[in-house]
Order: C-alpha cells, then structure tokens, then sequence
C-alpha cells in the first residue's frame, strides 16, 4: 500500500473515532497531527516522547484533546483517564489490526514511570 493511500486509511478511522466520540458526549479538539522531526526532538529530549521515530512525522499518528461537562479528561489522574477513555481505545484498536492507542503503550504498572498517551491515535505501517 502506498503512503497516501496508508495516510488516507488512518485518517479515515481518524474521522470515525472523532464522531465515535462525540456520540458518547465528548467534545473533542485537535491536538498535533504532523510533527516535524525537530519537534519530536525537543519532545524526546524534554520527556514527552520515549522515541525520536515517531509516526506524526509520516502523518499517521494524532493526538486528540477530550472534554466532557467542562472537564479537559486527558488532564485528569491517570488512571480515572485511562477508565474514561479506554472505550475510545478499544473502537479506536478496533477498526484496524494496525492501530494502536497510546493507553495501551505501557501497561507495566510496576514501573515507577509508566508510559500513557492517552490522547494519542495511530497506525503502524
């Protein structure tokens, strides 16, 4: 499959969820869809990414802003989030063998600092 054609794929899902999730009260708001590899740099560098080969750059991956009665949901307690979103997860995962939700990168929760990106949707290639 061609890039385009893999691009237009995930954003075709992408849309999907989008409405997935407005159909169960969440207002949603774009977060970053293309991210230059300078930015993922300066993400990795600072702590908000574990790899510098993220798929933003290819633009097959989005991060999304959830609300829900005036509450921004990925800015509250991790674990009251992860509740609160895995069903956008799980329809997200759903759709194809190839997406992959940030909620389900890290489930080592031993770990001192485990690896959640609640908001954030993509397809591997």
């Amino acid at each position: 499959m061609t890039t385009v054609s893999e691009q237009h794929e995930f954003l075709q899902d992408f849309c999907m969820l989008i409405q997935f999730a407005t159909r169960l009260g969440f207002k949603v708001s774009a977060g970053e869809l293309l991210r230059p590899q300078e930015m993922q740099i300066i993400y990795y560098n600072t702590g908000r990414s574990k790899t510098l080969n993220s798929l933003h750059k290819d633009k097959m991956a989005g991060d999304l802003n959830f609300f829900r009665g005036g509450q921004y949901i990925n800015g509250i307690g991790t674990s009251e989030a992860e509740e609160i979103l895995r069903p956008l997860g799980v329809f997200w995962e759903s759709l194809d063998t190839k997406n992959r939700w940030g909620g389900n990168f890290d489930k080592d929760f031993s770990r001192k600092d485990p690896w959640l990106d609640l908001g954030h949707f993509e397809r591997q290639s």
